[in-house]
């Protein structure tokens, strides 16, 4: 696996001891993949982050949306082109498979589009994290659609993987979601905020209109 075959994207929000408790799984997994940490301008323990994870690795920027998808996109259009593929998860994730990139990105270059592995939770029925080749962000101008703010994302890649029947579960890969929901986590103010029920339907309302929309029919004349 060389330098330019994966970057991850990790969005995160006042749990810096949650990125930190990431960056040691991704170094136990012999990750080898290029990685950032996301971080809000506004997050009152941003200086946490950048003292206590090497500070290459954490990019500041103005969130207003407070969701995922922004920060996503956001820092995807700065590396398009850069990279061959492209991965995010949430800080609440953590890998568990050694070198689970390079399998990954084995994938992605033998043909799939879309993978995603085992998080102990979702299984197969959600792409809870998610690998995707290049060709997507740059036809997407992004790696989700712009309409979408937190949620849905996962039911955007599972749409799109199986519409173009390109998208691959690896359940011997281990990348474990440490979730509140399955009680691997306590509830804060962070997962109360974005699964709030208005989050809930609004978001779900963006992602029925968008994959019903012309964009989405343009996006995969692009990608078959």
């Amino acid at each position: 696996m060389v330098e330019n075959d994966l970057i991850v994207l990790i969005p995160t929000r006042g749990r810096p001891d949650n990125a930190v408790a990431l960056e040691q799984a991704f170094v136990d997994t012999n990750t080898k993949a290029k990685r950032f940490y996301i971080v809000d301008f506004s997050d009152e323990t941003k200086k946490e982050y950048t003292y206590k994870l090497p500070v290459e690795s954490v990019i500041m920027i103005h969130n207003e949306t407070g969701g995922m998808a922004y920060p996503l996109n956001y820092i995807a259009r700065q590396f398009t082109g850069e990279f061959d593929n492209f991965a995010w998860m949430g800080d609440d994730h953590r890998p568990r498979t050694a070198n689970w990139d390079e399998l990954f990105v084995e994938q992605l270059y033998s043909g799939s589009d879309i993978v995603y592995g085992n998080d102990l939770f979702q299984g197969s029925a959600l792409p809870t994290a998610v690998a995707l080749s290049g060709k997507i962000v740059e036809a997407l101008q992004g790696i989700v659609p712009d309409t979408l703010r937190h949620l849905y994302l996962d039911n955007f890649y599972l749409k799109l993987g199986q519409d173009l029947g390109k998208i691959k579960y690896m359940p011997e890969v281990i990348i474990e979601h440490c979730h509140a929901f399955n009680g691997k986590a306590p509830m804060d103010e962070n997962y109360a905020r974005v699964n709030a029920p208005e989050v809930y339907s609004a978001d779900k309302a963006a992602f029925d209109n968008y994959i019903v929309s012309d964009q989405y029919k343009t996006l995969l004349t692009k990608l078959k």
